[in-house]
């Protein structure tokens, strides 16, 4: 018996739709990165983009527990000597909420050019509009 080894034309990709309204953070940021790696669909393969594409709506209304909105902190280096820059979770959640979920996503995939080719099928946004109507997306409960 032969590996079976998904070829570009095998991969159907679909839309989903997925409603972060009242959800956690950390847990739906797992389970769309799943969908993103297709890790759902039995021709799962690792060094393979088999997923599918991603919509999140209403990202203002995800939840963290404990004191992770006073506390959690993020880092970036811009790659200049003493050019380490935070932001306060508050901060970034009340400027950009998309960019939390994207980010709680990328930590999620793959660090290299396969995680990145996947986190360009990723959209969030804030509200419960989105203008990707025409692709028919298929509404996921997580």
């Amino acid at each position: 018996m032969r590996t079976f080894t998904p070829k570009a034309e095998d991969i159907q990709r679909k839309w989903v739709l997925i409603d972060a309204r009242g959800k956690i953070l950390g847990r739906l940021a797992s389970q769309v990165a799943g969908i993103l790696r297709g890790k759902d669909k039995p021709i799962y393969t690792p060094h393979a983009d088999t997923g599918d594409e991603v919509i999140i709506i209403n990202a203002q209304d995800v939840l963290v527990t404990g004191k992770k909105r006073e506390q959690k902190v993020y880092y970036r280096h811009t790659g200049y000597p003493g050019g380490l820059k935070s932001v306060k979770f508050a901060t970034m959640f009340e400027k950009e909420p998309g960019k939390v979920l994207t980010i709680a996503v990328k930590g999620m995939l793959p660090h290299n050019k396969l995680g990145r080719a996947m986190l360009k099928k990723l959209r969030v946004y804030a509200g419960s509009e989105h203008p990707h109507q025409a692709q028919n997306p298929e509404r996921r409960e997580i």
